[in-house]
């Protein structure tokens, strides 16, 4: 396995972190029905092959995650495991709640001290929530008295709010989403950047975007990959694309079986910075465009149009749009939009129409009639 640097902690990490959100379940239809077996031994397996950082949270599989790696890392096998945890933004409603939270995160771990704790999931509508609840003194408290060692957030939200949010706190981690269709989403190589240039180390999630760039990758992409002087699957360029970025500390990535844990521990064992050829880059870059070919809506996520008065992230719509016509994911999509969008009033049907947007579009995108269009494909 290969390691690198946790930004400014000090810590030497695998390459590698085993997601804990995905584990085996022995009733499909019920995410709580870990199975316990098969997953303590895979993450025991990654252990005795060189990973080391394990990414839980407190509502994954309903929690028994954390109870399912706190079985695992019994019999001598926590002291060689980096434990990552993280609070339910989503769920705090009064500032005690954070401490009961980290308190049930260490009783179901079975541990005294986390090594690094997030915030899960922080967005606009999030973070300045928490930070009137006083969540940095919380943090400050629960590193002062030993129940976590670093700090950190993952994060689903603009690059611009990004960097507020860095601002906001001494943060030692942040967590974020990169793969090679995702360059320019959401904090993006931008925010990768960004962050590891003030030390904070950068931990990767959705390497292979929950699976769909394996998935649901259309024949020409496919294509593009078969003509390539090396055979790789689907997965092996996606984690290499990512690997070869050194300002990232480590890629995070479930598995639901052993065989699957053990080709990407193989991947990532020979994959780092300087990891891509010439050749393979304009490979990427070809499917990179032709996925660019395929979108509907022509927008850079420069976030000139906001704030929208009715609080619609029209960037981050457009992109779920994108998406769904580019890779044929609709269904997920409509899913995700439900979710993110339509469930919290701000879908593209809450739309006024005032014009705003459209004025300070660079791009000149008719913006109230791509909503309308993006809302009508993705309900």
């Amino acid at each position: 396995m290969l390691y690198r640097a946790l930004g400014k902690t000090g810590l030497n990490v695998s390459a590698f972190g085993l997601g804990i959100m995905r584990m085996p379940v022995t009733d499909p239809d019920d995410s709580k029905s870990l199975d316990f077996e098969r997953g303590v031994e895979m993450i025991r397996y990654a252990i005795d092959h060189g990973v080391n950082y394990f990414d839980s949270a407190y509502v994954y599989h309903g929690g028994r995650s954390e109870e399912l790696l706190g079985a695992a890392l019994k019999d001598g096998y926590r002291e060689k495991a980096i434990i990552a945890t993280k609070l339910p933004a989503s769920d705090v409603a009064k500032p005690e709640d954070m401490d009961t939270f980290l308190n049930t995160s260490l009783k179901r771990l079975g541990v005294d001290q986390i090594d690094v704790y997030l915030m899960h999931g922080l967005k606009v509508d999030k973070w300045p929530r928490l930070l009137g609840m006083g969540v940095r003194d919380f943090l400050d408290r629960a590193k002062a008295d030993g129940r976590i060692k670093y700090a950190g957030f993952s994060y689903h939200d603009t690059f611009e709010f990004f960097k507020k949010t860095l601002a906001d706190y001494d943060w030692d981690i942040a967590q974020i989403q990169l793969n090679y269709i995702d360059e320019h989403f959401q904090a993006g190589v931008e925010g990768m950047r960004y962050a590891a240039e003030r030390g904070v180390g950068v931990i990767i999630m959705e390497p292979l975007k929950g699976g769909a760039i394996v998935k649901n990758t259309p024949e020409a992409a496919r294509k593009i990959f078969d003509g390539a002087p090396v055979t790789r699957s689907l997965a092996e360029w996606a984690f290499r694309w990512v690997a070869d970025h050194p300002e990232i500390s480590v890629i995070l990535s479930g598995s639901n079986d052993l065989p699957m844990l053990k080709d990407t521990i193989r991947i990532l064992s020979e994959s780092g910075p300087g990891c891509m050829s010439d050749s393979d880059r304009d490979i990427i870059r070809r499917v990179q465009q032709h996925y660019k070919d395929g979108i509907k809506v022509p927008c850079t996520g420069c976030e000139y149009c906001m704030p929208c008065p009715r609080g619609i992230p029209i960037s981050m719509l457009f992109q779920y749009y994108n998406e769904a016509c580019a890779m044929n994911m609709f269904e997920r999509q409509k899913r995700r939009y439900n979710e993110h969008f339509t469930s919290r009033d701000r879908d593209g049907s809450v739309c006024v129409q005032c014009g705003q947007c459209e004025a300070k579009c660079p791009q000149d995108i008719p913006i109230i009639e791509r909503l309308k269009e993006a809302h009508s494909a993705l309900t």
